[in-house]
């Protein structure tokens, strides 16, 4: 018995948010998406969880991934404006469906080198995300706001920057260790 189509999902989220919070719903992947706002994500969130016809239960995968491309070969044939995503891969035990969200971030909060995106944590609904966000925040930089522990999960706590950062420049010495 499969769950609801991301198609029928869209329509009940768009229909309980509207477009300000629910901004698209792209089917050309293998894995349909539908695009968050940012600031809706943990309202969002809490709605799949609870509502018993969608019940998405487990959070399987929460990424970051940071669309910042300069190879011009690559410009060309993917075109987008440079961007952080955080991805969230969802699974409904009871209804056996998936869905796939999306809340695309500027790379810098207020265009600021340096000032790390900020999107609401969605720790309090599915425990799991409280790891998963802070692997976010570790390696590409994504500040979840809410989060009751954002500390570095697998960098040392004195580390510099965000290394999945496509701009990032792995140190040339750490602690005495030689880094390239």
């Amino acid at each position: 018995m499969a769950g609801m189509t991301v198609d029928g999902i869209y329509q009940l989220l768009l229909n309980q948010f509207g477009e300000e919070q629910i901004r698209q719903l792209h089917t050309e992947s293998k894995d349909p998406w539908i695009e968050v706002a940012a600031g809706s994500i943990a309202s969002v969130a809490e709605h799949v969880k609870s509502t018993p016809e969608l019940a998405f239960d487990l959070l399987c995968n929460l990424t970051g991934v940071d669309y910042f491309e300069t190879s011009p070969k690559l410009v060309a044939k993917f075109p987008y404006t440079p961007h952080v995503e955080v991805v969230y891969h969802l699974y409904s035990i009871r209804h056996r469906h998936r869905l796939v969200l999306k809340v695309h971030l500027p790379r810098w909060q207020d265009e600021t080198p340096g000032r790390l995106p900020e999107i609401p944590t969605v720790s309090h609904v599915w425990g799991i995300a409280d790891w998963h966000e802070r692997e976010a925040f570790d390696l590409v930089g994504i500040h979840f706001l809410g989060h009751p522990n954002l500390v570095r999960i697998l960098c040392p706590d004195d580390w510099v920057g965000h290394p999945l950062r496509k701009e990032y420049e792995l140190p040339l010495e750490y602690h005495g260790i030689r880094g390239k």
